[in-house]
């Protein structure tokens, strides 16, 4: 065999093992599944190179970084399999009956998502038989299905929000996969954020009980940006892109008065993705606060003295604060403290406001007589209702296509996302139990930092 070249000034190392994270098929419960040539070959407008298709052996490293200083580690590298076509399938076209729903809130990109799901079932591989679920879980078994083609989703990428509707909760194991059963579907793609990957995985985990030839399918969403393993999640650019527009508007607004005030309250219940990623890009922002840290407002150090002092210097400030900071010091009832959504998420008390009305009685107290002007920005609706930017549009096309051909090739229970800027499939019990908080020891947040000049919230 030749020898590789090597360079003199290059250096090897060994990496650590790695470790595939291996995705179920159907074929692995099911006998006697078809195995089937993949219908794009048979396609009149494209004829596929041999490279097109991807093999169980084509594989992503989910870490990418390395610090070969330090002591090796045994710990194994994970690794999923590529997202794409592959040569086989395990379905028959003329046999698939596709059912697709839209859970939780809205976010840019879900029409987007639908849309590319339907066009590629029906141009790339001949699927009929393609049906919408309305109003989420519950419309399984409470709601028509909409029959869905090419015609009828032609400018749904162009929308806002889900031409399907939406809704939380509603979760019924039984009823869903009772109708599931019944309707004869044998391909689900749940789209939807880290409530609909858990519903997602006891529904996979029934079907396999049940032994039924039904790929299950999850499609992540999430504004916030805070679901695990993959890069992003669809629709956070274009939230980035809207919250700019309203950082603007407050930086007009503070700018324009004596000792002026632009706060702007950002989407981010338990993750400050888009208020980080949004100061970051707006330059404008005097201070970030995100649930990742915790801040308090008097005293040496606090927010108050930093904005008097940011005041004093450049007569006005903008202040970006995550909806979910600053939990810990909004006054709330016992009943308040259990409250929970219909999807079984704790019920965040309004940071915005409460912020709003603590900053102007500190300067009412600490300021009597000076003028003071507060304008409170909130764009959640906004930024959740708008279209999908160009990005956002092309992202949420590939992970349409990469779910598709996975499915095709009969696997189920995984999640289609982007890993290091390549699509991988990742487990869908995977997906659901990760969590993407913002790192506050990485380069990103002491960047913010540098650019802000922000107090650390550090109490002596």
């Amino acid at each position: 065999m030749e020898s590789m070249h090597t360079s003199p000034n290059s250096t090897t190392f060994p990496l650590p093992p790695i470790e595939l994270q291996t995705i179920p098929n159907l074929s692995d419960t099911i006998p006697n599944l078809p195995t089937l040539p993949n219908p794009i070959d048979k396609s009149p407008y494209y004829h596929p190179d041999p490279s097109f298709y991807l093999s169980s052996c084509d594989v992503i490293l989910r870490q990418i970084i390395f610090d070969f200083s330090s002591s090796s580690s045994s710990s194994p590298l994970l690794a999923y399999h590529r997202a794409g076509p592959r040569r086989f399938i395990r379905f028959d076209s003329d046999d698939v009956r596709v059912a697709i729903v839209t859970c939780g809130g809205l976010c840019p990109g879900l029409n987007t998502v639908i849309r590319e799901l339907v066009v590629a079932l029906w141009d790339l591989y001949g699927v009929r038989q393609i049906f919408g679920v309305q109003s989420g879980y519950r419309g399984f078994y409470s709601a028509d299905m909409v029959e869905l083609n090419p015609r009828v989703v032609d400018n749904w990428h162009l929308r806002g929000g889900t031409a399907l509707v939406t809704s939380r909760g509603g979760f019924d194991l039984e009823k869903i996969v009772g109708a599931i059963e019944k309707r004869g579907f044998n391909q689900v793609y749940c789209i939807g954020g880290d409530g609909t990957m858990r519903g997602a995985v006891k529904i996979f985990n029934e079907i396999q009980r049940r032994k039924l030839h039904v790929s299950i399918i999850g499609i992540p969403k999430t504004v916030d940006n805070d679901i695990g393993i993959i890069d992003r999640s669809f629709g956070f650019q274009t939230a980035v892109e809207i919250a700019l527009q309203a950082i603007h508007a407050a930086h007009v607004e503070a700018e324009s008065a004596v000792n002026g005030v632009g706060l702007v309250k950002l989407m981010g219940r338990n993750t400050g993705h888009i208020a980080l990623h949004a100061t970051l890009s707006s330059r404008d922002v005097d201070c970030c606060l995100i649930p990742e840290i915790d801040f308090y407002l008097e005293g040496k150090g606090g927010l108050f003295e930093f904005l008097d002092q940011r005041l004093r210097k450049n007569g006005h400030a903008v202040l970006v604060v995550a909806e979910g900071a600053g939990q810990n010091l909004i006054p709330r009832t016992e009943s308040q403290k259990a409250e929970e959504d219909e999807s079984g998420n704790p019920v965040f008390l309004d940071v915005g406001p409460w912020l709003k009305s603590e900053l102007n009685n500190w300067w009412k107290r600490d300021h009597p007589g000076e003028l003071f002007t507060l304008k409170y920005i909130d764009p959640t609706y906004m930024i959740r209702a708008v279209p999908a930017n160009a990005t956002d549009n092309l992202y949420c096309t590939l992970l349409a296509h990469s779910s598709i051909h996975g499915a095709m090739a009969g696997y189920t229970g995984f999640v289609s996302g982007q890993i290091n800027g390549n699509y991988a499939y990742i487990p869908i019990e995977e997906v659901a139990a990760a969590k993407n908080a913002v790192d506050v020891k990485d380069h990103k947040w002491a960047w913010l930092r540098s650019v802000t000049n922000q107090p650390d919230f550090q109490q002596a």
